[in-house]
């Protein structure tokens, strides 16, 4: 299906596609934040792995446990960029969940509970506490933007400020846990995490079996782990791609160095993708994502443009990134350019601040915590 503008936008035509559904909530906005959770216990539901957090058994179970509760996000298509990138793209546009990745756990630390339709990690949390009557501390750092804040304000989170950096957010979110006795979600290094982030592949290769190649925002490594390990469970051939900020680029430099590297600071427009990865995630970066390119600001900020104006979808930076990539020089010069010829994008994130992005121009962001 083509999407260049005109007025109805639809899925593109395969064999495998439901058909349009109403956008909404299952898994692949970037988390940013930690949420802690008084008085939950953990359902002991353990996923089936060969070594790594998550496999295509407990993600085939995230899919049946949330299914009743899902809607498939679409995937769309450009003649416009494909003729720029000189490949089949397909775009899978996450950005428009009104849940996320921890809709798996949430299910698994309240099995009653009802789907939180909300666009960040820190909301979801907020909102799902709330349907518990319980009280949930949300770890956010000062330089948070404005829409993430309000909508967790919205649910009733108790919002506790940190510095922005990585090592004062754990601080915080330590003391906040000894203090309340409250249980940790984390964004990212979780395996319900991971399961529910891989129901995206099993998705998106339905509707588009003929994909060899996967593009994926990387930061702390939730997302691409648990797409990488459904894709390469369903297809072992298919090529994963990591999409990372040059001014972030420490899984880059883990890969290269074959250990975690945590970088003092970072500075790029993509807030969303400043984490670390975690000893869940790092595995899978390591042994089974193929590659990781590095793209500066200049690039995602003309992603972003060619997103919003060819596809008519608005994305923040860290949702942007795949584009970036695959227009880069980086890819195109690779030894993966040439057999890489039906790419899925993941588009993740969608939580755009329009007041602070007309006040202010991109700054250095520290770490945070983001998938």
């Amino acid at each position: 299906m083509e999407y260049d503008g005109s007025p109805n936008r639809e899925h593109p035509p395969t064999p495998h596609a439901n058909g349009p559904r109403e956008f909404g909530g299952r898994v692949g906005v970037t988390p940013t934040h930690l949420g802690l959770l008084k008085g939950i216990m953990d359902s002991g539901i353990q996923p089936q792995s060969q070594g790594y957090a998550a496999d295509i058994t407990s993600i085939e179970e995230a899919k049946l446990r949330i299914s009743p509760y899902i809607h498939e996000t679409p995937v769309l298509t450009s003649k416009s960029l494909n003729s720029i990138a000189r490949k089949q793209l397909y775009f899978k546009c996450e950005c428009f969940q009104k849940g996320l990745g921890v809709l798996q756990m949430l299910y698994s630390l309240f099995p009653m509970i009802k789907q939180p339709k909300e666009s960040s990690h820190t909301a979801a949390v907020s909102l799902a506490a709330k349907l518990r009557g319980i009280p949930a501390y949300i770890v956010i750092p000062e330089n948070a933007p404005r829409c993430k804040i309000e909508n967790v304000k919205r649910y009733g989170g108790q919002v506790i400020w940190s510095e922005p950096t990585f090592q004062s957010r754990e601080n915080v979110a330590k003391k906040v846990q000894q203090e309340t006795g409250a249980i940790m979600v984390h964004p990212f290094n979780d395996k319900y995490i991971i399961s529910g982030q891989g129901t995206i592949s099993l998705e998106l290769l339905e509707q588009i079996p003929e994909i060899d190649t996967i593009v994926v925002p990387i930061s702390g490594g939730g997302l691409i782990s648990g797409v990488t390990l459904a894709a390469k469970a369903i297809n072992p051939s298919i090529r994963i791609l990591a999409a990372e900020p040059r001014g972030a680029d420490d899984a880059a430099q883990s890969k290269a160095a074959g250990q975690i590297i945590r970088l003092p600071e970072t500075k790029t427009i993509a807030d969303g993708l400043c984490a670390f990865l975690g000893d869940l995630t790092w595995p899978v970066v390591r042994d089974l994502v193929d590659d990781i390119i590095t793209v500066g600001d200049e690039a995602i900020i003309e992603a972003m443009r060619m997103c919003y104006e060819i596809l008519k979808v608005a994305v923040e930076p860290s949702g942007a990134i795949g584009l970036a990539a695959v227009l880069s020089d980086q890819f195109q010069q690779s030894a993966a350019w040439k057999d890489s010829n039906n790419i899925g994008i993941i588009l993740s994130g969608g939580n755009i601040d329009l007041v602070e992005e007309q006040q202010q121009k991109p700054h250095s962001h520290n770490l945070a915590f983001a998938s």
